[in-house]
C-alpha cells in the first residue's frame, strides 16, 4: 500500500466556517481547490480562505461522499504515532470510570466523536475490536495497533470490516489477528458484574451492543420479583441484567433463533433463580398475539434495531415506533414500566418522545416519564449527527 501523501485544500467559505465550528465532515461539493488526484488515507491539509494558514487537518477518501474526514482542527501536526497515541490516551481517560464499575467490556474509540472518523475500536476482557467503516485508515493501522494495544491492555485485536471494505482490494480481510494470538471466536466479559459471551468474529457489529450498558443495568436494579418481556432482545443484554437481577419471568423475543441461543447461553453465566423464556418470531406479529391473548408483564423493554437508515425511511420508521409503543402499553401491567428506546439517528429525541406522547394521548393512558437516557460515557457526542441512542422509561397506570 502506498504511503499516504499531502494535499493541499481549500474549502468553500461555508464549509470551512462548520469546520472551524467542529463539524468532522467534508463534502465533496464543498471543497474549491486541491492540488493534485487524492487516494483513501492522503492527508488533506486545510488552508483559510483569508489569510493562507492551516486551520485543520483531515484523511481524504476520494470514493465517499463524505470527502474529507477531520482528524485535527486548530492549526498543523504532525500526523504520527505520537499523534494517535495521545487521541487514544485522552479516549481512555473518558471511559477509565467505567472500569472501576466491575465492568471490562466498553467502546475505546467511537469514530468522529473521538476525532477518528469511520473508526471504532471495543475492548471485551481482554481482546480488542478494531472495525474499520472506511478505506482512509489502512494505511494506519501499523501506528494504530500497538497504541490501542498499549493503553488498553487487551492481549490481542481483530479486525472487522464494514460491508463496503469487505468488497475492496485490500491487504487486509475481515476477522484477521493484529495483534496477539485470537484463535477463539468467542469471549466472556463482565458488565456491573454480570456475565456475557459475545463472538467477535460473526457477531453484530464488533460482537454486541455494548451502547445500552447503563439501561441494561437500571433494568437489573429495577426487575426483582417482576416478570419482564425483553423485545429485539439480541443476545439477551436486557434479559441476562434482569435474572441476575432477581426478575421472576423473563421472556426474551427476538426473529433470530441463533441470537436467543446466545441470550440462553448469556444466561446461564450468571447464577439465577427466575424462569427464561425464548420465543422466536417477528415481534409485530408475536406482541399483537399476546395482546390478543391479554398477557400483561411488570416490565416491558422495547428495543428495535435502526428503522431509519436513510432519509426516506424516516416516515415508516416513524409509525413503526408508534405501533410499537401501542403494543407496548397494551403488555405493561397496571403501574408497570415500559422502556422504549431508539437507535435511529435520524429521528431526534424530541421527535421519540413526541411518538411517544401522541400514542398515549390516543389510547387515552395515564403515563409519567420517569427517566430518560441517552449516551453512556464510552459512547460520547461530539457532534450532532453523533447522537443516536434514546430511551424513555414510562410507569403506565
Amino acid at each position: 500500500m502506498a504511503s499516504p501523501i499531502s494535499l493541499a485544500i481549500k474549502l468553500k467559505p461555508t464549509a470551512e466556517k462548520l469546520v472551524k465550528q467542529g463539524h468532522p465532515w467534508i463534502f465533496s461539493e464543498s471543497i474549491e481547490k486541491i492540488n493534485k488526484p487524492g487516494k483513501a488515507g492522503d492527508v488533506a491539509i486545510l488552508f483559510d480562505q483569508r489569510n493562507n494558514k492551516v486551520f485543520g487537518i483531515g484523511l481524504y477518501d476520494p470514493d465517499s461522499p463524505i470527502r474529507i474526514k477531520m482528524i485535527y482542527l486548530g492549526g498543523g501536526t504532525k500526523i504520527n504515532e505520537a499523534f494517535f497515541q495521545k487521541k487514544i490516551c485522552e479516549a481512555y481517560r473518558v471511559r477509565k470510570p467505567l472500569l472501576e464499575t466491575d465492568t471490562n467490556a466498553y467502546r475505546l474509540i467511537f469514530g468522529e466523536n473521538d476525532g477518528l472518523p469511520g473508526l471504532i475500536v471495543d475492548i471485551y476482557n481482554n481482546v480488542g475490536v478494531v472495525k474499520l467503516y472506511s478505506p482512509i485508515w489502512l494505511p494506519y493501522l501499523k501506528m494504530l495497533v500497538p497504541a490501542i494495544a498499549e493503553v488498553s491492555q487487551v492481549e490481542s485485536l481483530v479486525l472487522r470490516l464494514s460491508r463496503n471494505l469487505q468488497k475492496m482490494k485490500t491487504s487486509f480481510k475481515e476477522g484477521d489477528v493484529l495483534y496477539g494470538n485470537f484463535d477463539n471466536h468467542t469471549v466472556t466479559f463482565k458488565e456491573y458484574g454480570v456475565n456475557f459471551q459475545a463472538d467477535l468474529l460473526l457477531g453484530h457489529k464488533t460482537g454486541f451492543f455494548l451502547d445500552h450498558r447503563a439501561n441494561r443495568y437500571r433494568v437489573g436494579q429495577l426487575a426483582k420479583g417482576k416478570t419482564v418481556l425483553d423485545v429485539f432482545s439480541y443476545a439477551g443484554g436486557f434479559s441476562v441484567h434482569a435474572l441476575a437481577g432477581g426478575a421472576k419471568e423473563v421472556t426474551s423475543l427476538d426473529f433470530s433463533k441463533q441470537a436467543l441461543a446466545l441470550a440462553q447461553q448469556n444466561a446461564s453465566l450468571n447464577n439465577h433463580t427466575g424462569k427464561h423464556f425464548i420465543l422466536a418470531g417477528d415481534a409485530f406479529e408475536l406482541l399483537k398475539e399476546m395482546v390478543n391473548h391479554n398477557e400483561k408483564f411488570d416490565i416491558v423493554i422495547i428495543d428495535p434495531p435502526s428503522f431509519a437508515k436513510s432519509k426516506k425511511e424516516i416516515d415508516v420508521a416513524k409509525k413503526k415506533y408508534a405501533e410499537l409503543t401501542a403494543l407496548g402499553v397494551k403488555l405493561t401491567s397496571k403501574n408497570g414500566l415500559l422502556l422504549l428506546a431508539s437507535c435511529s439517528s435520524r429521528i431526534s429525541a424530541n421527535e421519540f418522545l413526541d411518538i411517544h406522547r401522541e400514542e398515549f394521548n390516543r389510547l387515552k393512558v395515564t403515563w409519567k416519564l420517569e427517566e430518560f437516557t441517552q449516551h453512556d460515557i464510552d459512547h460520547p457526542i461530539g457532534f450532532e449527527e453523533g447522537a443516536y441512542l434514546k430511551s424513555g422509561y414510562y410507569r403506565i397506570s
